[in-house]
């Protein structure tokens, strides 16, 4: 959807290859349409200078719009590029991502093709057979630039590219602020540069700021050094704030670019806030099934802590590094507080222990000799860091079983090196294992990397296992600042022990809700999935110790009302954005704030996702065995791959275009097009078709061969079948029920008008055999000229299965969630059939979805997706039964009621002038019925039935609203009545 967004956002100019004329030599020609601060002036002959020694593809447009919506920022970035001269130019681009951030989107359009790239797990390295150049190329980067995001590309003369990236991020609350960070370094200047961001947020913005341009290579800059106490923000900053949103514009003209930096490296766009917040359990967020809590209290006493202080003195850290860190140790030595108790140890080849076999008080006596001893620290020698990791874990660990401990303290090890063991153990599995018998859970490491020397892997384990962090600082970074800022981050701990707890049959798949501390200035996030949609409220329980005592907060969260205030701010970010998109600006850049607006809808689940990968990967990291580590590596990368986000197990792949050597475009490969790209309608009445193209194949399962496995959990994996024969009992398009009764030869049907959000029983047999199958209408607009108001599809339909156990199948147009023996979430898009337990799932891409129950029970899903939707057309689902073997004759729902009856039909004299009428016999009752014909199997199929007028009444047990259930997941009988005439 946000591919197509931004390409219907296109001009066939900024596609198509450009006119020659538009590519003259004279520099004034292209900057003339660009409105500098003082008019009308003459540009600069050091800017002209510059611009027309560029030889590379040179950056037309560079547009950049970050939406954070309760703390989640979505950034999308519009990188146009000019090729002037006639033959074929490299265009790279190249564009700094936050390093907590995953991308979601990359695409290309070069030559007025798209290329767009696709998210693919991470193979194991191969070792090349050659070296041939491949059309593919991978935009996963190496550890030591994580943060760089890089592709390049051939762009052919006199022709232009367009590249855009979209990331995500969840915004760290540090030190009371939250901090997004954009990194401006387009490494030349830009005709047309712009940054939009809008905030939009639950609670009141408070202590907005918008920093000066900050340079150095490290977007981790919440250990920066604290700026004045009124920054001044870049020239042509905009900031305009309006109740709960916020909104930040950035737009130099060249000539300010240039006097920034004439080599295009403008530096970091830093913007800090942080929002009003109450005392008491937090802020939770509720939308479309899922939920988000935010945990951040406040004024609470500060808990002391027993920290031990772990310094390399190698050779390595002779000069700036131990100067350094020898003034950050000072500073941090003056706001230690007389609750604390502390010591330090020094490694190389040999380690020194400071105060031997104790920790001590923070006295003026003991902080004078403290700073005495980091004076005298002399680099020298080797690293032997399992040596001085071990000594100070069990110095650390005597003084926590000592009757001077304090029993509700907080303690922690602070460990900073800058290189690898080379002295004693040098195994990092073996470092590993010795630091967690030493440790036992008894306190946290916190781990710092200094330079371009250290395992970070081995110490982001060590921390990981350890309830710590892992903070890394650059060679070129202040790491007196970042040291000092780090440590401020966990010097101040308020709580111990948390744990957040939620009712156990509401909330699933919650995500890290145990933490061993709470620090000021910091902010906990828990997400998960409402599993039980009928609840009106979410119990919620926090537990935590504070200095002397223990807290337990508890409170009820009305999920109506909390749906109801999150849709609220949800259309504030969209209002806010539509509102940006109206800016003076290119259809592109304007495009970018539309496409971010139609995702903003599901900010809460794609936040879960994005919790859930962090845990999954760090959950890896902290395995204790293969098959453990091996499960978590493939939740972690179906999720990845779920939610189309760029991680460590994950690669993002796209085909990069051909050019000839002439410079040209090569032509474009002809290949025969996708069963899914088949043009058809959904299941309509002829009086009622529609005008639109949904994205499905022909209706049969497996219509695709391609095939991706997608899954979570220990499944058997087996080909999609190719095709199957089922039945054409089944509720698809307005919806269109169509019941066929094969022993009467008869073939029945009748439309159900229901209201957007009712939930509908379509099988119901959970007494039997436990099979219950419920759908959820969704509402749109009626065609232009139609004699209706609104019309409904089937938006989500769920299968819940009991026997043996209780599991079920969760179907929209997007996903498949299937949860048996394991969950698992597969796409759409993609092809793939997997088992698990009872239930087994058959998935043709953008075609269809086939659920077997036991072996006998066959239930078709078809999967209705417009390409160009009108505003009349909606994604939605066709439910079809294909086997019902196995369900009882005492089935009931919509269509569960009618597997095992007879009907009969029977013509009714005519009376007067009337023409004779048809009644149609079922369970007694004498049901009026005209001839009609269904289009069904996405409209490639025409079924002449009988058709009952209003609602189906007379022909179904009971009304309409018996049918209704309270939540999708829903099992429970309905009493139906009879309607025997």
């Amino acid at each position: 959807m946000l591919l197509l967004t931004l390409l219907l956002c296109f001009s066939p100019s900024a596609l198509g290859q450009l006119e020659e004329s538009q590519f003259g030599d004279d520099i004034d020609s292209e900057l003339a349409d660009f409105e500098f601060d003082i008019a009308p002036r003459r540009v600069p002959r050091q800017v002209k200078s510059i611009l027309s020694k560029e030889t590379k593809p040179h950056i037309q447009e560079l547009s950049i719009k970050t939406t954070i919506i309760s703390r989640y920022a979505f950034t999308a970035v519009h990188c146009a590029m000019l090729n002037r001269h006639s033959a074929a130019a490299e265009g790279v681009f190249q564009f700094q991502i936050p390093a907590g951030a995953y991308v979601s989107n990359f695409t290309m359009i070069i030559g007025g093709r798209v290329y767009q790239s696709e998210v693919t797990p991470k193979a194991k390295r191969v070792k090349q057979d050659n070296g041939k150049a491949r059309n593919k190329e991978s935009g996963d980067e190496s550890p030591e630039e994580a943060e760089v995001f890089r592709m390049a590309a051939s762009i052919p003369g006199r022709n232009r590219a367009v590249f855009l990236l979209t990331y995500e991020e969840l915004l760290r609350r540090r030190l009371g602020r939250y901090e997004l960070v954009t990194s401006l370094r387009p490494l030349q200047l830009v005709s047309r540069l712009s940054l939009d961001v809008t905030i939009v947020d639950h609670s009141p913005v408070t202590d907005l700021q918008v920093l000066p341009l900050r340079n150095g290579r490290s977007t981790n800059t919440a250990n920066a050094p604290k700026t004045p106490a009124k920054p001044e923000p870049p020239v042509t900053t905009a900031v305009k704030i309006e109740k709960n949103v916020c909104r930040i514009t950035f737009s130099p003209n060249i000539v300010q670019q240039a006097k920034i930096s004439t080599n295009g490296i403008l530096g970091d766009f830093v913007i800090r806030y942080d929002v009003q917040r109450d005392m008491g359990i937090g802020d939770i967020q509720v939308l479309n099934g899922h939920f988000v809590h935010y945990f951040a209290p406040k004024d609470l006493p500060v808990v002391p802590k027993n920290v031990v202080f772990v310094i390399d003195t190698s050779a390595s850290m002779l000069g700036t590094k131990i100067r350094q860190t020898k003034d950050a140790l000072f500073t941090i030595l003056r706001d230690l507080r007389p609750g604390d108790r502390f010591n330090f140890i020094s490694f190389s080849n040999r380690i020194k222990v400071w105060q031997t076999n104790r920790l001590v008080p923070v006295t003026p006596l003991n902080v004078r000799d403290a700073k005495k001893f980091i004076y005298t620290l002399m680099p020298t020698g080797g690293t032997n860091i399992d040596g001085a990791i071990r000594t100070g874990s069990t110095l650390l660990g005597d003084y926590l079983s000592s009757p001077d401990a304090s029993p509700n303290s907080v303690s922690l090890i602070i460990f900073l090196t800058d290189g690898r063991p080379t002295v004693g153990e040098i195994r990092s599995t073996a470092i590993l294992g010795n630091t967690r018998s030493a440790v036992q859970e008894k306190f946290c490491i916190f781990t710092i990397g200094l330079g371009n020397d250290v395992d970070y892997r081995l110490l982001e384990r060590m921390a990981l296992e350890n309830c710590g962090m892992m903070r890394r600082i650059h060679e070129d970074a202040d790491a007196s600042a970042m040291l000092k800022g780090f440590y401020d981050e966990i010097g101040t701990p308020l709580l111990s022990d948390i744990r957040i707890n939620y009712t156990e049959d509401s909330a699933r798949y919650v995500t890290q809700h145990l933490f061993p501390n709470y620090f000021n200035g910091s902010e906990i996030v828990i997400a998960g999935k409402l599993s039980n949609n009928s609840a009106e409220s979410l119990h919620v329980q926090v537990t935590a110790s504070n200095n002397d005592k223990s807290i337990v907060l508890e409170t009820d969260v009305p999920l109506r009302h909390r749906q109801t205030e999150t849709e609220k701010h949800v259309k504030a970010a969209t209002a806010a954005m539509a509102a940006g998109a109206k800016t003076p600006g290119s259809e592109v850049a304007q495009g970018l704030g539309v496409a971010l607006s139609l995702i903003a809808d599901d900010f809460v689940e794609r936040l879960w996702g994005f919790l859930s990968v962090k845990d999954g990967l760090r959950s890896r990291l902290r395995s204790q065995t293969s098959r453990e580590r091996e499960d978590h590596i493939q939740q972690a990368t179906n999720l990845s791959l779920t939610y189309r986000f760029l991680t460590p197990l994950t690669n993002l792949v796209v085909e990069k275009p051909e050019v000839l050597a002439d410079g040209t475009m090569a032509p474009a490969p002809t290949t025969p097009p996708l069963a899914g790209d088949a043009v058809s309608t959904a299941n309509e009445l002829p009086d009622d078709a529609e005008d639109g193209k949904p994205e499905t194949s022909n209706g049969k399962p497996g219509s695709q061969t391609s095939s991706l496995s997608n899954t979570i959990g220990k499944v058997e994996r087996r080909p999609a079948e190719k095709s199957i024969t089922f039945s054409k009992t089944s509720a698809d398009g307005d919806p269109h029920f169509v019941v066929e009764f094969p022993l009467s030869k008869l073939t029945v049907c009748f439309n159900i008008n229901g209201e957007p959000g009712h939930i509908l029983r379509l099988v119901s047999d959970h007494k039997y055999s436990g099979v219950t199958v419920n759908g959820k209408l969704i509402g749109a607009a009626a065609p232009p000229g139609s004699h209706k108001q609104q019309r409904t599809y089937f938006s989500t339909i769920t299968i819940v299965v009991d026997q043996p156990r209780r599991a079920y199948i969760e179907v929209t147009p997007k996903k498949v969630i299937l949860d048996g023996r394991d969950r698992m979430v597969l796409p759409c898009h993609s092809t793939v059939a997997v088992d698990s337990g009872a239930l087994s799932v058959s998935v043709a891409g953008k075609s269809n979805v086939t659920v077997t129950v036991g072996g006998n029970i066959v239930f078709v899903i078809l999967l209705h997706q417009y390409k160009n939707p009108a505003p009349y057309q909606r994604d939605h689902l066709g439910f079809y039964i294909g086997n019902s073997k196995g369900l009882s004759h005492n089935c009931h729902g919509l269509l569960g009621q009618f597997l095992y009856e007879e009907v009969g039909l029977a013509e009714l004299p005519a009376e007067g002038d009337t023409k004779p009428s048809s009644v149609l016999k079922v369970k007694e009752r004498s049901v009026p019925v005209v001839q009609k014909s269904r289009r069904i199997y996405s409209g490639t199929q025409s079924v002449d039935c009988w058709f009952a007028r209003n609602n189906a009444a007379k022909l179904i047990d009971g009304e309409y609203e018996d049918y209704l259930t309270s939540h999708m997941f829903d099992t429970g009988d309905r009493p139906h009545g009879t309607n025997r005439v």
